[in-house]
């Protein structure tokens, strides 16, 4: 047998102190942030130098009466194709998902025709009604009409190039709805009827929370997609962004700020979008992240109070 008596006690070290703590290395990390930088800063030097982007010719026509009344006749577009849009989205998801096949095939062969077209095509077709009908009336189907109002004076340029965008994003909402539908499981819907809870507020409470974390994502890369197709309305003659900067840069032969000009408020109309898609994101989040994101607003505050 050995005995530790007499032996010196090992010095008590703290853990702290005995391990050499060696931060890890990413060389290539630093080597690509820096052939990043060193090409952002390239970019820069070439838009703050290079003549030919005519920055002073950019900065007259940014405000300009002709490009704001083009801006605002954007955003009508978008609203309308994205209200109308998602309403008959809405309803064809809807017919997709019930039991009645008459309903699923109409559905099915409404998204099947309208995404397979091209939306300009769309368009021009809707541009070109009057050529099919003349007038159109209303009253009994396959009967007698009531009323009858001239194509060209009931379907006006806003509202056939209103009808071509709205009936092209029916076809893309009906599948992102029907997506968020089928992503909440079947079993949470039965288990509320089998607690007796109304159908309606099964599907405020327990559905459409759910589908919107779903449905949101993919809807806002939808409308933004759309607020960028308002640029195909041009065939129609209709004085949106892109159309009137091309009337304007065709008179005046200054293509590149003038394309800057467009490019300008293509990025701002996005970027408001983007923030709305964040806020409504972060809503819907609520029943399912324990912490939400921050706010740009609350993470400043957290930058000045570490300050």
């Amino acid at each position: 047998m050995t005995s530790d008596v007499g032996t010196r006690p090992a010095p008590l070290v703290a853990p702290e102190e005995s391990l050499k703590i060696v931060p890890a290395r990413h060389p290539l990390t630093w080597v690509a942030a820096a052939v990043v930088a060193v090409l952002v800063a390239m970019a820069g030097h070439a838009l703050v130098t290079n003549k030919a982007f005519d920055w002073p010719t950019f900065a007259k026509y940014l405000f300009q009466k002709s490009v704001l009344d083009a801006v605002l006749l954007t955003l009508e577009l978008t609203a309308f194709g994205v209200v109308a849009g998602f309403l008959l989205g809405t309803v064809l998801a809807l017919m997709r998902i019930s039991r009645n096949p008459l309903l699923r095939a109409v559905a099915w062969t409404y998204t099947w025709i309208f995404r397979s077209v091209p939306l300009i095509l769309q368009l021009l077709f809707w541009y070109n009604l009057a050529i099919l009908y003349n007038e159109i009336s209303f009253g009994v189907p396959f009967g007698p009409s009531f009323v009858s109002v001239g194509t060209m004076s009931l379907i006006p340029p806003f509202l056939a190039a209103g009808l071509g965008l709205a009936l092209h994003q029916g076809a893309y909402a009906s599948e992102i709805v029907r997506a968020g539908f089928l992503s909440v499981d079947a079993g949470q819907r039965e288990a509320a009827a089998a607690l007796g809870i109304p159908a309606g507020r099964q599907f405020r409470r327990i559905v459409l929370p759910q589908a919107m974390r779903t449905i949101v994502p993919t809807a806002a890369n939808e409308i933004v997609g759309l607020l960028k197709a308002t640029s195909q309305v041009y065939v129609m003659a209709l004085p949106e962004l892109f159309y009137q900067v091309q009337v304007i840069y065709t008179r005046s032969g200054r293509v590149i700020p003038l394309l800057l000009v467009a490019t300008f408020w293509y990025l701002a109309l996005t970027s408001v979008l983007s923030v709305a898609q964040f806020y409504v994101e972060r809503y819907y989040a609520r029943g399912a992240l324990r912490t939400l994101p921050r706010t740009p607003l609350q993470r400043l505050r957290a930058v000045w109070g570490r300050a």
